[in-house]
């Protein structure tokens, strides 16, 4: 019996490999799976061909460029209609936009799209009202709504977006999930990576992973560390990520920080599961999130996590038991989670141990991908 072809659809490869694969290679048991993508060249395929995977490169563009963008509509449409997909699935606004649009418009039965986070939760005015009438689009113009978090979902039912009926949260939550047997706890790793970065056994290590920029609440975590230096001298921070708005120079404004004394900045990471090891308690305090894919990695380590309040990352843990939180923009409440953490060293056990335990039993990546398999089964009539 020939399988029923699906597609997925973002905008650049990084995105499926950081987000997608494990729930791909699962669902590529029943159905026939094309991955559609900015791909930059043919060198860019061959990991996802190399699994078994159907490539087909179209033009999305993660920044607005309407002539380029109408070009990526069009060929998404034509490529729907030639290949007879049963279903299409988006990531990310963009991509999600020009999907759901060249879904409607090529009658592709089934239109799915994940919501994982709204850049338009933190801006005003012209840009806030189109962005965020792009997701009501997307919204409209799909068959089938999914959020990567209970939070989000309610904030997005809240703006308007979305309703209590057109969508849902797959399992617990979290796009991906997290491979516990990749997370693996190891004091051979922890000291490789301490020592690599040249960290002391009795440094207390904040550590954070994500994107460098405002959103991520980069500027608060500064403020708050730069009050803890004087009273607590075996604190650390390092970070982790893109440096997309020039945070690794702006250290130098903050007098207490000292760059290769207490400040470690090493760039990007491509092994989480071992650069979180060399942290003692992972921070993000962040103004949106999604979901906090990184906080889950993190406690999945047995991390205990300091983050905000905002909507979505509140969903990675629980305030009390597997970390603390602060408020949005709040460099007070961060550095007194701080203190806290690095004054009690017992809390910080209890509450990793809570996380890793939480995290096995509702976010292993096997629980997520067998929600979105039933999800494809009940849509798809199997």
């Amino acid at each position: 019996m020939e399988k029923k072809k699906i597609a997925f659809v973002v905008a650049a490869p990084m995105t499926a490999t950081a987000f997608l694969m494990d729930h791909i290679a699962v669902l590529m048991r029943y159905y026939e799976v094309h991955l559609i993508c900015n791909f930059p060249n043919d060198e860019s395929k061959k990991p996802f061909e190399e699994r078994g995977l159907k490539c087909r490169a179209v033009p999305i563009l993660r920044e607005i460029s309407v002539g380029r963008d109408l070009k990526g509509l069009l060929a998404l449409v034509k490529l729907f209609k030639r290949e007879k997909y049963q279903c299409v699935h988006s990531v990310t606004p963009k991509a999600g936009l020009l999907t759901a649009l060249a879904g409607w418009l090529a009658g592709v039965p089934n239109r799915v799209h994940i919501f994982t986070g709204q850049v338009w939760a933190t801006r005003k005015g012209a840009m806030c009202l189109m962005l965020k009438g792009m997701d009501k689009l997307i919204a409209i113009l799909n068959t089938r709504l999914l959020v990567d978090g209970e939070g989000q979902r309610r904030f997005l039912i809240d703006e308007g977006v979305l309703t209590e009926k057109n969508s849902m949260v797959p399992a617990e939550g979290s796009i991906a999930g997290v491979k516990l047997d990749r997370f693996v706890i190891s004091r051979e790793v922890r000291e490789e990576e301490r020592r690599r970065i040249g960290l002391k056994e009795d440094d207390v290590v904040f550590i954070f992973l994500g994107r460098l920029n405002h959103d991520k609440g980069v500027g608060e975590l500064y403020e708050a560390f730069n009050r803890l230096i004087p009273e607590c001298e075996h604190a650390k921070l390092l970070l982790y990520g893109i440096d997309e708005e020039g945070y690794d120079e702006k250290v130098s404004s903050y007098p207490n920080i000292e760059r290769g004394v207490n400040y470690f900045y090493p760039g990007l990471t491509n092994t989480p599961y071992r650069a979180l090891q060399a942290g003692d308690v992972f921070v993000l305090p962040s103004w949106r999130e999604g979901f906090g894919v990184s906080v889950l990695e993190a406690q999945g380590l047995a991390l205990p996590v300091i983050t905000s309040n905002a909507y979505g990352v509140v969903d990675a843990s629980v305030e009390g038991v597997t970390g603390l939180r602060c408020g949005v923009n709040d460099p007070e409440g961060l550095y007194l989670a701080m203190k806290q953490y690095y004054e009690h060293p017992g809390l910080r056990k209890r509450h990793g141990e809570a996380g890793r335990k939480r995290v096995g039993e509702k976010f292993s990546y096997e629980r997520v991908s067998q929600a979105w398999l039933d999800i494809y089964k009940e849509m798809l009539g199997e």
